[in-house]
């Protein structure tokens, strides 16, 4: 049974930072490319980064400089951590595992506002 599980989402001020999880359960970890997803309202879900098992990171624009994604192998987690957020950074964030098949986690809300 494969299960992913974020954790660590909710209301921030813009300016501030949040450090999102996920858990993973059911899969050989170390081999998945790990992936952050984002969906806000009316939007299509969007890539913001990517971790693959080789190591090497990439972001998307809105966020490359901000957002740091890392993970630990032994903890069968991937990070997300998330600095100077804007109010654009609001969403819901989703982590997402991917091999042969690809596998999502159930989403943790981010709220950047006053």
């Amino acid at each position: 049974q494969v299960q992913l599980v974020e954790s660590g989402g909710g209301l921030v001020q813009p300016g501030g930072s949040l450090r999102l999880s996920c858990v993973a359960s059911g899969i050989s970890f170390s081999i998945y490319d790990l992936a952050w997803y984002r969906q806000a309202p009316g939007k299509q879900r969007e890539s913001v980064a990517f971790i693959p098992s080789g190591g090497s990171t990439n972001y998307a624009d809105s966020v490359k400089g901000r957002f740091t994604i890392s993970r630990d192998n032994a903890k069968n987690t991937v990070y997300l951590q998330m600095n100077s957020l804007k109010p654009e950074d609001t969403a819901v964030y989703y982590c997402n595992a991917q091999h042969t098949w690809s596998y999502w986690g159930q989403g943790t809300q981010v709220t950047v506002s006053a």
